[in-house]
């Protein structure tokens, strides 16, 4: 077995010297593999973008190592807002929790989060910037469709560092040697969004609309992205139209899901949580709504691990039954191990009719079953289920018997991973980016340029497919749309970034947050910028406001 390690970015600022691919060669190394005799043709390239295909699957990985430890690298973008919280005393979610005494500069999980996408725009960066080289053996497709990934990539990392930090340092080229720098400076979100705006037009332009591998990029995830960014801008007539034109096929083959399919088709189920199965994420599979699926493959190098099922499937093992636990056994069909480190609010879990499939069983854990023949409580028999008691209940903290989300359920029968004292990664491939999402984005946009009686018949396609009443005009408000996303992307979606974009983050968690919803101020609009970033700096880089 040969590594092939690739030193694709190094900037003693962030800290970013990394070893991003990795595959099966020969027993015996015989020469060192890197950027200089690596990046020559098509092939060295692919191996390239595979790294930052590994760096993204990080997202939903391990904070860390990006494997399998306990902090959820993403979870700075999904709790701590309007409808997340941390129901444990662990990750990034305790910030969330306590913003006011807990939210500074020095604080670890922010700091990894940063150096995180620094290494995804270095990486983006060396790519592109080797790729100009004229002595490279390939085709202009080829060339285009190389640098159209690497760009899309750095605009998917400066999407996450504007939305999370505000202004940030702006770099376009591969930092090496006489180009590494230790005096940035902080770039307007402005300037940086400009950025993004022409990398998302360039990756549109210059991917296919399909692959037959079902985790590259293609082009509708540009789409997609470009029509978010317009209407980050307020350029509300491009946003209806990128996201129309997604809708409609234009830059891709994509329709919602609106009937039973798939590995469970034959028993009971919903067309929504289908998409959701292991066996159902993918276009090969069926899923017709996916633009963009995370790949994960067990035992295979370089397969990538995830903890989202572990981070957001609640703790069955420590579920009471007349006082006493160990009723539950770690199966598939029960969803896995979880260590439920965040939860949905109750707001959350009030923001759904009965009839709404996105609200029901299938979709919410809110209740265990009763499936460990070894040990069953006094007066229960094995299969019947424990329902939870939390309607109209304050947040709690630490709580089993509290709802969680299904779409990430996963596990291995009879794995040894699965005990209660290991980690139990997950390796299912999952949806990422999907339609209903880019629906919500038209929505928006719709409503922002005065139509909402076109924001309305957008929303109603996904309600009618949930099985949820439908709306008119008169309803429909950027704080229904906010709700509406919550809904239907509930751990999906980066929450804060939606509410940073309508400068909704302080007012709805004030209002939704209940259990910590004094902890807030204004300057946690932003993050910090990480304190030993500042210090690594040989120039001043200026604070958020508030820090």
């Amino acid at each position: 077995m040969k590594k092939i390690k690739i030193i694709i970015f190094s900037c003693s600022i962030f800290l970013l010297l990394i070893s991003c691919s990795e595959d099966v060669l020969d027993v015996t190394p015989r020469h060192f593999i890197g950027p200089d005799n690596l990046f020559v043709d098509a092939s060295g390239f692919d191996s390239g973008l595979n790294g930052l295909y590994a760096l993204f699957r990080r997202e939903r990985g391990g904070e860390r190592s990006g494997t399998d430890n306990n902090d959820l690298l993403i979870d700075i973008a999904i709790s701590g807002t309007d409808n997340a919280y941390g129901n444990h005393r662990s990750g990034w979610c305790r910030v969330g929790n306590e913003y006011d005494t807990r939210n500074i500069p020095e604080e670890a999980h922010n700091r990894n989060f940063f150096t995180y996408l620094y290494q995804v725009v270095g990486s983006a960066n060396a790519i592109i910037s080797r790729a100009e080289d004229p002595g490279i053996d390939w085709t202009p497709t080829e060339k285009n469709r190389v640098i159209g990934e690497a760009r899309l990539f750095r605009a998917w990392a400066y999407r996450h560092l504007t939305f999370t930090y505000g202004d940030v340092p702006l770099s376009l080229v591969e930092l090496t040697g006489s180009t590494v720098r230790s005096d940035w400076t902080r770039t307007p979100v402005a300037e940086v969004r400009a950025q993004m705006l022409e990398d998302l037009l360039f990756a549109e332009a210059n991917l296919p609309k399909t692959s037959s591998n079902p985790g590259k990029l293609v082009q509708g995830v540009a789409t997609h992205y470009l029509a978010e960014l317009y209407l980050t801008l307020d350029d509300y007539p491009n946003a209806i139209t990128k996201a129309s034109n997604l809708i409609n096929g234009v830059n891709g083959s994509y329709s919602l899901i609106q009937s039973r399919y798939g590995v469970k088709s034959s028993i009971p189920g919903t067309p929504f949580t289908d998409m959701f199965l292991q066996g159902n994420s993918n276009k090969t599979e069926g899923n017709t709504e996916v633009l963009w699926v995370m790949q994960m493959e067990r035992d295979v190098n370089g397969g990538g691990v995830n903890i989202m099922r572990r981070w957001f499937r609640n703790r069955s093992f420590q579920v009471r039954v007349n006082g006493s636990r160990g009723y539950f056994s770690f199966t598939d069909d029960a969803g896995g191990r979880g260590i439920g480190r965040v939860g949905p609010t109750q707001f959350a879990l009030e923001l759904y009719e009965e009839s709404d499939h996105r609200g029901g069983r299938f979709a919410w854990r809110t209740y265990e079953v009763l499936n460990n023949p070894s040990n069953i409580p006094n007066g229960f028999a094995l299969g019947d289920t424990i329902f939870f008691d939390y309607k109209n209940k304050m947040e709690p903290n630490n709580q089993a018997s509290w709802p969680s989300t299904r779409k990430w359920d996963n596990a291995f029968n009879n794995d040894p991973k699965e005990p209660l004292n290991a980690v139990g990664e997950g390796y299912n491939d999952q949806v990422y980016l999907r339609l209903a999402e880019t629906y919500l984005v038209l929505a928006e946009a719709q409503l922002k340029n005065s139509n909402p009686g076109g924001a309305a018949t957008t929303i109603n396609f996904l309600r009618r497919r949930a099985n949820a009443s439908l709306i008119s005009a008169a309803d429909v408000t950027v704080d229904f749309i906010l709700d509406e996303r919550s809904r239907e992307l509930w751990s999906e979606e980066h929450r804060r970034y939606s509410l940073a974009r309508n400068n909704k983050l302080v007012e709805r968690y004030r209002l939704y947050a209940r259990r910590y919803s004094s902890s807030i101020a204004d300057k946690d609009k932003l993050m910090p910028i990480p304190q030993s970033v500042i210090d690594a700096n040989t120039t001043p880089m200026e604070q958020n406001p508030g820090y």
